[in-house]
């Protein structure tokens, strides 16, 4: 009796002592996560991702749309100081909160520009349309998961299949284990085979990066929809990969073929044009002519909305002026980010430089070249790169900059209004002086008028500063005024802003 009554209080002075544990606990959450962690280190950070992540308010243990996390993603950037540029615990790339920040630290050159700072212009404010990957996770059970894995395959692990990072560069931002699953969801997908086990072992966090990889790399796979669904353990580890495609899968034959129809007739035309930028702007005409905006168009993310069904949103133009100019040979990438709303426009590389083009918001009016080969600092003001597109090259191309800008007054004057071709345009003020010397010699003595026409805003000032040092005189007048026998000379100038930033300029003379 002795020994049960002892035995008794020791029982309830371990209960008392557990319940003042309990109490500590409640008060101090951190006590509660360290013992966690020390008993149960495994689950650990599992445990802190669905606190941070997952909403289970109708009971379900589903994630839909956008997650973020904290896992690292297989992404290898061009820098060999580091192995991965994003860490566990750096920001994610996608809370542009920390834009700047990010920008200095995890970039390859390409700087975030203020979001607070963002003006949308009145003409294309609206036209944007982007949807980011839209992804479905269900967590089950190790009974459940091991039916999965009896069940499925791995279908096409996409062995053998190499891609160029020249022209597909979110492959290349993926190290070796990322790459495999990349090339094995990109086999599945252009199989028509939804449902698969992931070839390599990774997270559902990781998953959505290679996902969203080979979706941005690859506008022909038209029928794969920017959703998928994942299967994953307790322990965070994928089980089953579901791709969503849409209704041309159904009859992908003949999808096809009225795809690759009206991208042909695009590509031959192009062909036979001399330089890559004179293709790239006769695909960006092209394709403007072609397209309406319409935000209600079906399958509006895909190349197909734009390139057969004449109707898309920014993400159907962006891929099918993506799909055709690879078909060239030109590389061009799609590119992700904030415009206002969620957007989507290109990056296309040029003789070694590259430039940012929206076909998007050149489709305005009778079609523009406003945002037609320009550097980032050119859209700073209206557009940021978000998700994997930050890590895209910087766009600081300046050959094939502006070549094609629109007269900021529709009522301008053009070289062919003039009966000029520009064969005719004077580049330089050797060429300038030449021609105002052969003009008077071929005018004479009397009252006459000559006109030419320069090239460029900096040839103008240049000409200016000409006139006002007088050294006009000595380059072409009092030359031409020997040859003629004048001994006396006036002269008065007119100067006309014409298109493409050119200008006419009108030389009154009266020589005696």
């Amino acid at each position: 009796m002795k020994f049960i009554k002892k035995l008794m209080y020791i029982i309830l002075v371990l209960l008392a002592l557990g319940c003042a544990f309990v109490l500590v606990c409640s008060f101090n959450p951190d006590i509660t996560k360290k013992v966690a962690a020390l008993l149960y280190p495994e689950m650990q950070e599992l445990a802190e991702a669905a606190e941070d992540n997952l909403d289970t308010g109708q009971g379900q243990d589903v994630v839909k749309d956008t997650i973020q996390e904290s896992e690292t993603p297989f992404y290898v950037p061009e820098r060999a100081d580091q192995e991965h540029i994003w860490e566990a615990d750096e920001p994610d790339i996608m809370d542009t909160s920390n834009s700047n920040s990010i920008a200095e630290t995890v970039t390859s050159g390409y700087i975030l520009p203020d979001r607070d700072n963002i003006v949308i212009p009145e003409n294309v404010s609206g036209r944007n349309g982007y949807q980011e990957v839209q992804e479905e996770r269900e967590q089950v059970d190790d009974e459940t998961a091991a039916v999965l894995q009896s069940r499925l395959d791995v279908g096409n692990t996409g062995d053998g299949l190499e891609f160029d990072a020249l022209y597909y560069p979110y492959y290349a931002m993926l190290d070796d284990k990322g790459q495999h699953m990349y090339r094995q969801i990109y086999a599945n997908a252009n199989d028509v085979y939804s449902q698969f086990l992931p070839v390599e072992e990774m997270t559902a966090g990781q998953l959505r990066n290679i996902f969203s990889a080979v979706y941005n790399d690859h506008p022909e796979l038209f029928w794969m929809d920017t959703a998928y669904a994942c299967k994953y353990r307790r322990d965070g580890r994928c089980v089953e990969i579901d791709l969503r495609f849409n209704r041309t899968a159904q009859d992908l034959e003949n999808a096809q073929g009225a795809y690759e129809s009206n991208a042909e007739t695009i590509i031959s035309q192009a062909q036979g044009l001399s330089s890559d930028y004179e293709k790239e702007k006769y695909v960006h005409d092209e394709l403007i002519s072609r397209i309406a905006y319409h935000m209600g168009a079906e399958m509006n993310q895909s190349a197909y909305s734009a390139l057969v069904n004449g109707q898309t949103v920014c993400a159907g133009y962006a891929r099918v002026f993506q799909y055709i100019l690879q078909q060239l040979g030109i590389p061009c990438y799609y590119c992700t980010g904030f415009a206002g709303e969620s957007h989507a426009w290109n990056i296309v590389m040029l003789d070694g430089e590259f430039y940012n083009v929206d076909t998007t918001w050149d489709d305005t009016g009778d079609g523009t070249y406003d945002f037609f080969n320009k550097t980032d600092e050119d859209y700073a003001g209206n557009h940021i790169r978000q998700e994997l597109s930050v890590y895209l090259p910087p766009c600081n191309g300046q050959a094939y900059r502006n070549l094609e800008r629109e007269a900021e007054d529709n009522g301008l004057r053009s070289l062919a209004d003039l009966g000029l071709t520009d064969e005719q345009v004077i580049t330089d003020m050797e060429g300038y002086y030449k021609d105002c010397y052969e003009q008077m010699l071929q005018n004479g003595r009397g009252n006459y008028t000559f006109y030419n026409v320069i090239e460029s805003e900096g040839l103008l000032a240049q000409w200016y500063q000409e006139y006002q040092l007088d050294n006009y005189r000595q380059a072409y007048m009092e030359n031409a005024m020997i040859e003629l026998g004048a001994s006396s000379c006036e002269m008065e100038m007119e100067i006309e802003e014409l298109q493409d930033k050119r200008f006419l300029i009108a030389h009154k003379f009266t020589v005696r």
